[in-house]
């Protein structure tokens, strides 16, 4: 089969590239369709160090094909969303509804991918950029087959982590001040998160100043370029004094150290940006008299299982916007056309489309 494989210096598109059939508890997913997320751009150009070669792509979304033994769900035929949460089920963060504190979660999983005899190692369980992939049965959530799995695909990442840090992990109040920071697809996601738990003031902080209107679509009440003046100023005034919660989207010292200064007394900052592994949060002690918090948060503190169908029935509703995170797709051998316009800023979300 084919995939796109990162050998430490390029991605290339491979032929040849075997998956093993799936063993008890497993599924073999043919994918369809997978967004690009910065969390894969972030290997490529060495944010994220990884063993190579590797196959990327976490944000995906397929058709099962094959099923080990046990498996009742899902089923043959299904159409599937796909977590990168491989939990064990059974620890004490499986089963009080916390998969995301798995520590099985993480890193453990074995890869089933080779090329010529030469183990491939996957990314984030998942290494959707492949036309088929095998995953344990519960990181494939069956989804109704009327959903476009290019637009299905993004709930994978991009809405479970945007959206999930929202109303799982900030507990975002009616009536309370958002600002997110980056208006890439988990950013957007983060604004319509904010716009359904009922924030009234939603402040989008980008230095790209064509993602306005798009931000506004989503939720956004405001928008501050972040290269035109003071945008910690920016924000207290139109929150007069400082925000309840504030979303890193993007990561980095100096844009995290900013995005204290916009808290007020009580709020919380959610980091939702990779920084490289070097980088260091660096604040005033004083910072945190008055109530202030820092919160990790990783994958928006899903529960997959129970996200993915809300969020779908939220996409139904129109609540929730799904087609319009899709700026635009590509095929297969198209993929560093992706990549480029990716690192370029043009997209929201990036789509590869497998050939059927």
């Amino acid at each position: 089969m084919k995939a796109i494989v990162f050998d430490g210096t390029d991605c290339k598109l491979v032929d040849g590239v075997t998956v093993r059939d799936p063993g008890p508890g497993e599924v073999q997913v043919r994918i369809v369709a997978s967004g690009l997320c910065q969390s894969d751009l972030s290997v490529i150009n060495g944010k994220i160090p990884f063993p190579t070669p590797v196959i990327l792509g976490h944000e995906g979304a397929g058709i099962v094909e094959a099923v080990g033994a046990g498996v009742t769900v899902p089923a043959v035929g299904d159409h599937v969303v796909l977590s990168t949460l491989a939990t064990c089920g059974q620890c004490a963060a499986c089963v009080s509804g916390h998969p995301t504190m798995c520590h099985e979660s993480f890193g453990k999983t074995a890869t089933p991918f080779e090329l010529d005899g030469t183990p491939i190692h996957n990314f984030a369980t998942l290494s959707t950029f492949s036309e088929r992939i095998v995953v344990q049965a519960g990181q494939a959530v069956s989804i109704p087959k009327d959903i476009p799995l290019s637009t299905a695909c993004l709930i994978g990442c991009a809405v479970l982590t945007g959206a999930g840090s929202v109303l799982n992990r900030a507990r975002v109040n009616p009536g309370e001040s958002v600002v997110v920071i980056g208006a890439g697809g988990i950013g957007l996601n983060v604004i319509q998160g904010a716009r359904v738990a009922g924030a009234t003031t939603i402040i989008a902080i980008d230095t790209n100043p064509d993602k306005e209107s798009k931000t506004r679509l989503f939720g956004a009440t405001h928008f501050v370029r972040a290269t035109a003046g003071d945008t910690v100023s920016a924000v207290r005034e139109l929150t007069d004094g400082g925000a309840h919660h504030v979303f890193d989207c993007v990561g980095g010292e100096a844009i995290t150290s900013q995005a204290m200064e916009m808290l007020d007394w009580g709020g919380q900052l959610i980091m939702l940006g990779v920084a490289g592994p070097e980088a260091k949060l660096s604040v005033p002690a004083s910072t945190f008299y008055m109530d202030r918090a820092v919160l990790g948060c990783r994958y928006g503190s899903s529960r997959p299982g129970a996200d993915i169908p809300k969020y779908l029935d939220m996409y139904r509703s129109g609540r929730l916007l799904l087609d319009e995170l899709v700026t635009k797709t590509y095929e297969l051998e198209d993929f560093r056309s992706l990549m480029d316009d990716a690192r370029s800023g043009k997209l929201d979300r990036g789509v590869l489309l497998m050939p059927s």
